[in-house]
């Protein structure tokens, strides 16, 4: 296999941008610190009675992994913009948006699956019950996946802004509303003990639809950044 081929390239670029995120963990964890915080404060604020919680579970939950996703966005591209990485990336040869998700798949595996994985322990403090727990693990995986893709794109449109996150966050959010509604509305129905499959399949869709739009979208924004 040539080195220069896609999928060497894409995996090339995965191993290099893990071993620079293990090097600032601190900051790669952040979004997990709040999104943990943010979650478990809410039985504290309000009236501990289960039903109330089980009521405010869906929207804290999801309301937090979007903020979650857009403290972690100006992370994406900022470094490599500044040093020279992503012109490099643009002259490679290999098809740019191939490897903007590439990247992309190594900002979900460092923010949106840590979420992922803790979310248990969120319900389980919103009062969620244990067999909600495969409805509301299925909407965030896809969710956060959505919502990687999406913030590649605000983060491509930003690259030559500097603490541009404000403008990124109010650029994202409308995207991200979406992805918010129909999986607040999947975690609202598994939480409730009823099918939750119709919200989950049009989540999948707009997963699907993003991972197929997004990078080319992102890669478009990233060209005209470094010109």
């Amino acid at each position: 296999m040539n080195i220069s081929s896609p999928g060497q390239a894409a995996l090339l670029l995965v191993r290099r941008d893990l071993r620079l995120a293990m090097r600032k963990g601190g900051e790669w964890l952040q979004p997990l610190f709040f999104f943990l915080v943010v979650t478990t404060l809410f039985p504290l604020a309000l009236d501990p009675q289960l039903s109330r919680l089980r009521d405010i579970a869906p929207g804290a939950l999801w309301v937090a992994a979007l903020l979650s996703s857009l403290l972690a966005l100006d992370l994406l591209f900022r470094e490599d913009g500044s040093d020279g990485s992503l012109e490099q990336l643009v002259i490679s040869g290999v098809p740019l948006a191939w490897l903007l998700l590439a990247k992309t798949a190594v900002h979900w595996l460092l923010t949106g699956l840590p979420l992922v994985l803790t979310a248990p322990l969120a319900a389980t403090a919103l009062g969620a019950p244990y067999g909600a727990m495969p409805g509301i693990l299925a909407a965030l995986l896809l969710g956060s996946v959505a919502l990687s893709l999406i913030g590649a794109i605000g983060a491509g449109l930003m690259l030559n802004i500097r603490r541009g996150g404000t403008l990124l966050a109010l650029l994202v959010l409308p995207l991200a509303t979406p992805v918010l509604i129909f999986g607040a509305r999947a975690t609202s129905l598994a939480i409730a003990q009823q099918p939750y499959d119709a919200p989950l399949y049009l989540l999948a869709a707009m997963t699907v639809l993003a991972a197929t739009l997004a990078p080319l979208a992102a890669a478009a924004a990233v060209r005209i950044g470094v010109e």
